[in-house]
């Protein structure tokens, strides 16, 4: 990508990005202090696409703050008060419960930190709630919240967790983090958290497979650098854990606290300036988001080419930002947001609190494997008229089911699937004896695992049914296969764990604690086949118009060319970005076929078969 750079100083940063080279707190100053507000934008936004290429995503979700009385005096809230104060309150479960409907995918719940309530009450409300709306994601409680209740009822913060998370907890929102600046918390909030303990509650969330967001408040009295500290701290989390879902900047409101922000309220130059520079320094964080209650429909819009790729969601019912003087209207209905996306010349993709996509609100799109295995589809691929949508094997099958993806690298179970809707374009991701990124890690041999709980990473559609023909028909045992939440997860429970992609990539070069053995299971397959196995075919829907299939062949053809010839660079960044070296990158890259041959479709046929046995097999075992 070609930046007309007006400020000289941000071209050498802008050298470091394309290298794939971390930027540091000397970086992230020249860019705070920058007047070239449109280059900062312009590099912010091709490391977005470089991650989430034309999605932005929104939820359905539901704001609830359960009381307003809190222990605390917090010098920057306007929202806690005190019991028998005018507007405190505190919410009964069913009232809590009477907020919630089936057609939302998540409840966030955050609050004041009550003096009274049991710790039976806050486990009673999370399990209510999960027992009522199973399918509900509940996004509850800050790092904050976790520390008072750890001190209140005496447990460690482990327990918390964990109490709470056999209660229905799925995962964390990323409040109370402020600014890790111990002058600003003795100033602004000195009775809260500060940066070591916030991140002490999200290390152990994550080592327990809670998922967690970040989040960073300014606009009040920090600096430049605070602000750049807190992200490289974040940063050096996320590379411990790789637990954090979505960074998210929230403008201070300064409401009627008294505080008076060094430079009055932020300026929305100084809001998409955070947001750009929020992804370029945080290269691990798989999403920003520009949070539309603190930030105004309008600049949230303008941010989703500064680096966002997210805009959070309905919100309803939301009331600290608003009680402290957010201008944003108090719930976005979902059209409203389908529309604001659009406007960025985006694709509006409806999210579950993972970031599978849900439904996509547009036409004209190809699906993209997020993985270094297809790199070569993507690296030069001219997309003329349609758009382009990272999202995994399995969730691409469900995207596809529903008519909302036009043509992709299809799993091959999903492509078997809808054979009467698709057709094949000549195109693959396969293996000829082993494919280095299919891997199951097991604590013990195959005969150990008969009966035994495996782990299943939820991006799968093929490697599943892959595993589960081996273990019955190559090795004659049955275990019990339990589908895992994307991005961290407890593996304690498993014997075995199957990964796949650039996850299952790194796992190889750097070990899965306490899984001694690696499978992998194209060379499984080989050595009993003596054939290649195919994962993915490229396929696209019959029902598409021959120009635009004829559209799509030719982009993918001269890709694919253009990148065969270049296997030695072309991977190399991608393979740079999960710990690969450009050596081991072009070796991976060589062991995978990508045009469908003879062999590759008589190995679909024979998988086609023992699948088919082994499924038949099943059914007679339910049937007795």
């Amino acid at each position: 990508m070609d930046i007309n750079f007006r400020d000289q100083q941000l071209i050498p940063l802008w050298e470091k990005v394309q290298k794939g080279e971390r930027l540091f707190l000397q970086d992230s100053l020249v860019m705070f202090h920058t007047d070239d507000i449109i280059s900062l934008g312009k590099m912010a936004h091709a490391v977005q696409r470089g991650k989430s290429e034309d999605a932005v995503y929104f939820t359905l979700n539901q704001k609830i703050e359960p009381t307003n009385i809190c222990v605390l005096s917090c010098k920057f809230c306007v929202f806690a008060t005190k019991r028998g104060k005018p507007g405190a309150y505190e919410m009964t479960i069913e009232e809590i419960l009477g907020k919630l409907s089936p057609h939302i995918h998540e409840v966030h719940i955050t609050g004041a930190l009550h003096p009274d309530w049991g710790w039976k009450y806050y486990l009673h409300m999370i399990s209510e709630i999960k027992r009522n709306f199973p399918h509900i994601n509940i996004k509850a409680f800050t790092a904050v919240e976790a520390d008072f209740f750890h001190k209140k009822f005496k447990l460690p913060i482990e327990e918390v967790l964990l109490q709470l998370k056999g209660a229905g907890l799925d995962t964390m929102p990323g409040g109370g983090a402020e600014v890790f600046s111990e002058r600003v918390r003795k100033l602004l909030f000195n009775q809260k958290i500060g940066a070591k303990t916030w991140l002490g509650v999200h290390k152990t969330a994550h080592r327990l497979g809670i998922p967690t967001n970040a989040t960073l408040l300014y606009g009040h009295i920090e600096t430049w650098e605070e602000r750049a500290i807190h992200m490289i701290r974040l940063r050096e989390a996320q590379d411990e854990t790789g637990g954090f879902l979505a960074f998210i900047p929230l403008v201070f409101q300064a409401g009627n606290t008294g505080i008076k922000p060094k430079t009055g309220f932020t300026s929305a130059i100084d809001d998409l300036k955070t947001i750009a520079i929020s992804r370029l320094m945080l290269d691990n964080f798989p999403h920003i988001k520009a949070y539309w209650v603190m930030l105004t429909e309008d600049c949230a819009s303008v941010a989703l080419n500064f680096g966002a790729d997210d805009i959070d969601g309905t919100v309803g019912g939301e009331r600290i930002a608003h009680d402290a003087g957010a201008t944003s209207p108090t719930a976005l209905a979902k059209d409203r947001i389908i529309r604001i996306i659009r406007e960025a010349r985006k694709i509006p993709v409806e999210r579950d609190a993972y970031y599978n996509p849900l439904n996509i609100y547009t036409e004209d799109v190809i699906g993209k494997i997020p993985y270094l295995n297809s790199v070569p589809f993507y690296r030069h691929l001219e997309m003329g008229n349609f758009k382009l949508l990272p999202v995994t094997p399995r969730q691409m099958g469900i995207l596809s089911g529903k008519g909302q993806i036009d043509a992709a690298p299809f799993s091959l179970m999903d492509y078997l699937a809808q054979e009467d809707r698709l057709e094949t374009m000549g195109y693959c991701i396969a293996a000829h004896d082993q494919i280095k990124s299919i891997l199951l890690f097991a604590r013990e041999g195959w005969v150990g695992l008969a009966g035994k709980n495996i782990g299943i990473t939820d991006e799968t559609a093929t490697s599943v049914k892959l595993l589960h023909v081996l273990l019955e028909k190559k090795y004659g045992l049955r275990a019990n296969f339990i589908r895992m939440h994307p991005g961290v997860n407890d593996y304690n429970d498993f014997r075995a764990v199957l990964l796949i992609g650039d996850e299952a990539l790194k796992r190889k070069k750097y070990g899965l604690p306490g899984f001694d053995l690696v499978y992998d299971l194209a060379r499984e397959w080989y050595d009993w086949q003596k054939l290649p196995f195919v994962f993915a075919v490229w396929a696209q829907k019959r029902s598409l118009p021959a120009s635009k299939k004829q559209e799509l062949q030719r982009a993918i053809q001269k890709a694919l060319e253009k990148a065969e010839d270049e296997l030695i660079s072309i991977g190399c960044l991608h393979g740079k970005e999960i710990g690969l070296s450009p050596l081991e990158t072009e070796e991976y890259l060589k062991g995978i076929i990508y045009h469908l041959g003879e062999r590759e479709i008589e190995a679909i046929s024979v998988f086609r078969k023992l699948l088919g046995e082994v499924e038949e097999a099943g059914r007679v075992r339910q049937g007795e």
